[in-house]
C-alpha cells in the first residue's frame, strides 16, 4: 500500500516517518521547500526525541520520500492530510485555509477511487463539507472519498503515540473507508489498541473535547492553587489527596505556570466559537474561565518574582530556565515561560533566558532577550531565578552550585517539581504556586 502524506510540520513528518516505520511506502508533500530538503536528508526541521533516527532509516532505504510536487501523491492508495489548523488572526476560531487548500489541490489528481484522510483538529462539520468539496473537485467524483482519523500526539512522545496509539478513531461514511483504514493500522489494531468506528462529526468532537477536558482539569488545580495561597494550604499534597481518587487520577492535576504550546490554548479557543456558530454558546462558556485562569498564572509567576525582588523589577538581573512550552520539545508556540520572560523584559528587567532545545526558535520570537549557553550561565549575577520549564537537568541542578553564582538565592519554580527542601536547605527562598 503506497501512503501520501499532506504537510510535514510537526503532525505530518511523524506521521509519514511512523507510516514507513509500519511498513508502507510513503511520499511526504509539503510547500516549503527548506523543510523538504531538510527532511531528504533525513533531518527533522523541529526538535522531537526519535524522530530523526527513524527518518534517516526510511529516507536511506526508499520507503520514504519527499517532494513540493503534488502530482508526486497521485497513485497514492491513502491521502493523510495533516496541515495546521491555527488560531484565526482576527477571533478565537480555527483557520481552515490550509486545509481547505490542501483537500482543493490535492483533489486535482484523484483520478481512481483513494481514499483521503483528514487528521487536522478541525471545528465539528467541516469533514462533511471537505467531502462535498472533493467529490465536486475530483475527477473520480464519488469514488474521492474522505475519512477523519483524529491525532492524539503529544510532544515529545509523538513517535511512541503514532507506532503504539492508545486509542484510534475513524469518521468513516462507508465500509471500504473503515477497511482501509484497519489496513493502514493494523499493526496498532492487532495489539489491542482500542477502537472506535463513527461518524464525521463524534470524530470531529474527540479531540477537542479531549483538549478541552485536559485543559479544564489544569485550570481546575491551578484555580484551587489560587486558594491555597490564600489559605496557606499545600497544592502539592493537596493534589495527591485528590489523585487517590479513582474518579478523578492524578494526572494533569499539577498546579504551576500553567499550558501552552500549539494545541490546546487554540483548540479550545476554536472550540468556544464553534459553539457559538452552531449556536450553542452557553455549553461552553466555562472554558473561557479555564482560558482566563491559564493566562492569569502567568501573570502570577511576575507578581512572585516582584515581590522577592521588593516590588523594584527595573534593572535587576532575572533567571529564565525554560524556553520551549514543555520539556522534550523546542515548540516555544504560546510558551507560558516566553510570555514570563517577555513580561519581565517589559518591565526593565535583564532576563537571561536557557533552554537545552529551544534556544534557536526563541531568539526569532524574542531577540531582544539575552540567552545564555547553560542554566548556569543563565543564572550568573542573577537577582531572582524562574524556573519555568520541567526539563530533567533544571530539577537535578545542585541548589548549592547554583547558589555561588547568583546575586541572591531567590528562586520561583512555576512547575512546582523542584525539592523544595533541598532548596531551602541551600539558603534559597523558595516560592511555589500554591504552596506555603
Amino acid at each position: 500500500m503506497r501512503i501520501s502524506v499532506i504537510g510535514t510540520g510537526y503532525l505530518g513528518a511523524v506521521h509519514a516517518a511512523g507510516m514507513a516505520e509500519l511498513g508502507f511506502d510513503v511520499v511526504g508533500i509539503d510547500v516549503d521547500q527548506a523543510k523538504i530538503d531538510a527532511l531528504r536528508e533525513g533531518r527533522s526541521p523541529f526538535y522531537e526525541p526519535d524522530l530523526e533516527p527513524l527518518l534517516r532509516k526510511h529516507v536511506d532505504s526508499g520507503k520514504l520520500t519527499f517532494s513540493t510536487d503534488l502530482s508526486d501523491a497521485a497513485g497514492a492508495d491513502v491521502h493523510f492530510v495533516c496541515v495546521g489548523t491555527p488560531q484565526k488572526r482576527d477571533g478565537l476560531a480555527a483557520d481552515m485555509t490550509y486545509v481547505e487548500q490542501s483537500i482543493e489541490a490535492l483533489a486535482a489528481h484523484l483520478t481512481e477511487p483513494t481514499l483521503v484522510v483528514g487528521k487536522s483538529t478541525v471545528p465539528v462539520g467541516s469533514a462533511a463539507q471537505l467531502q462535498a468539496r472533493l467529490i465536486e473537485l475530483a475527477p473520480a467524483g464519488e469514488g474521492a472519498e474522505l475519512a477523519w482519523n483524529p491525532e492524539f500526539l503529544r510532544e515529545g512522545f509523538a513517535v511512541e503515540d503514532t507506532l503504539r496509539p492508545d486509542r484510534l478513531v475513524f469518521g468513516v461514511r462507508s465500509d471500504r473507508a473503515e477497511q482501509l483504514l484497519r489496513k493502514v493500522y493494523a499493526t496498532a489494531l492487532a495489539a489491542d489498541t482500542p477502537l472506535v468506528v463513527t461518524d464525521f462529526p463524534t470524530a470531529e468532537l474527540v479531540k477537542s473535547s479531549a483538549n478541552a477536558f485536559l485543559a479544564t482539569k489544569i485550570s481546575f488545580i491551578n484555580a484551587i492553587s489560587e486558594i491555597c495561597e490564600v489559605t496557606g494550604a499545600d497544592v502539592t499534597a493537596l493534589a495527591d489527596a485528590l489523585g487517590h481518587d479513582a474518579r478523578i487520577g492524578r494526572k494533569f492535576l499539577n498546579a504551576g505556570i500553567g499550558f501552552g504550546g500549539g494545541c490546546l490554548p487554540k483548540d479550545i479557543r476554536a472550540f468556544i466559537a464553534r459553539a457559538g456558530e452552531i449556536g450553542a454558546a452557553h455549553a461552553l462558556t466555562f472554558l473561557g474561565e479555564v482560558d482566563a485562569i491559564n493566562m492569569r498564572r502567568r501573570q502570577r509567576v511576575v507578581e512572585i518574582a516582584g515581590e522577592l525582588l521588593d516590588n523594584h523589577v527595573s534593572g535587576r538581573r532575572v533567571a529564565v530556565l525554560g524556553a520551549a512550552f514543555k520539556p522534550h520539545s523546542d515548540d516555544i508556540r504560546d510558551s507560558p515561560a516566553l510570555s514570563v520572560a517577555g513580561e519581565l523584559h517589559l518591565h526593565g528587567a535583564e532576563v537571561s533566558v536557557y533552554d537545552p532545545k529551544a534556544m534557536d526558535n526563541a531568539r526569532r520570537i524574542f531577540p531582544t532577550l539575552r540567552y545564555a549557553e547553560s542554566a548556569i550561565d543563565a543564572c550568573r549575577d542573577a537577582d531572582v531565578v524562574l524556573h519555568l520549564t520541567e526539563w530533567p537537568e533544571f530539577r537535578e541542578v545542585d541548589p548549592a552550585v547554583l547558589g555561588e553564582v547568583v546575586a541572591q538565592r531567590n528562586v520561583v519554580d512555576g512547575r512546582n517539581c523542584l525539592d523544595r527542601e533541598a532548596w531551602r536547605a541551600a539558603g534559597w527562598t523558595y516560592r511555589g504556586l500554591g504552596r506555603p
